[in-house]
């Protein structure tokens, strides 16, 4: 039987697309390139306009308290239910002091919000927002590749925020340095040949090791890098802070009252008493 010509007509496979990401950053502010047939500067329609103005609302949230800007990766939903859990807890797990008589109790404050973010639309809300300087955000996420998420704190609470940062260490340990011999023998068994050739292999469950850093915060228009942030985590509290500084501006008035008041008893009797002997001393002399 004669084979027809279009049943021997043989198809090229299709060629295999390198997995990897479609870029090689994390966020951008730099000013779109012009493309033909589009106006700048660009304006967002539907579902995209609706993510630019929420962007918009949050970054002007951080006029008055911090946002931490975070990068994830290998993070599941259930993963990520469990970190906006241990975040709640850790906000509300900080140094609390009964109020006194004739103090009101302290307001419940909102909670921490964790959104993760679409990198392209949020670059370019931190672009077109005057107050944030563009070279600070390009130096906070130099070097990362990678999905992000920004956690907003309702206030600038310095011990809450000492918390969350325990938290994430907790919650998400830092992933262990591999050293050379170790990479190398991940990629020997990922090149190895099957033990048992021609069968096939046994589906198992991948391990997932999510990763979480802090890459740092945006607060009234400043860039803090990781550093700082822990820096302000140590701070004490703004109330604390406040008596401090009334105490300083205080403490002058205080010791010369003290002064005045030790003067006024028996220290003026005491003084009065030496300057008598010594007039009268004098005069003696002069005799």
């Amino acid at each position: 039987m004669l084979l027809s010509s279009a049943s021997t007509r043989l198809v090229p496979p299709r060629p295999i697309l390198a997995a990897g990401p479609s870029r090689g950053y994390a966020l951008s502010v730099l000013p779109p390139k012009p493309i033909k047939g589009m106006s700048l500067p660009r304006h967002f329609a539907g579902k995209k306009a609706y993510q630019y103005n929420w962007y918009m609302k949050i970054i002007d949230s951080s006029t008055t308290s911090p946002l931490l800007f975070l990068y994830h990766n290998d993070f599941t939903s259930q993963r990520f239910i469990k970190l906006r859990r241990d975040i709640s807890a850790a906000s509300k797990r900080k140094p609390s002091s009964k109020p006194k008589e004739g103090e009101e109790e302290e307001e419940v404050m909102p909670e921490p919000l964790l959104t993760v973010i679409r990198s392209s639309i949020f670059g370019a809300a931190l672009r077109d927002y005057p107050s944030v300087a563009n070279d600070d955000v390009t130096r906070m996420t130099e070097g990362v590749t990678g999905a992000l998420a920004v956690l907003s704190l309702p206030v600038l609470d310095p011990p809450q925020l000492k918390s969350i940062l325990r938290t994430f260490n907790r919650t998400v340990p830092p992933r262990p340095v591999k050293t050379q011999e170790q990479l190398q023998k991940e990629l020997d068994e990922k090149n190895a040949d099957p033990a048992n050739p021609g069968r096939r292999i046994k589906r198992s469950r991948q391990v997932v090791d999510p990763e979480l850093r802090v890459l740092g915060a945006l607060l009234d228009g400043q860039i803090l890098l990781p550093e700082r942030v822990k820096s302000v985590a140590e701070l004490q509290t703004l109330q604390t802070l406040r008596e401090q500084i009334v105490g300083l501006l205080s403490s002058p008035g205080t010791q010369l009252a003290m002064t005045l008041s030790e003067a006024s008893g028996g220290r003026l009797a005491r003084t009065l008493e030496g300057l008598k002997k010594g007039l009268e001393e004098t005069a003696g002399d002069v005799a």
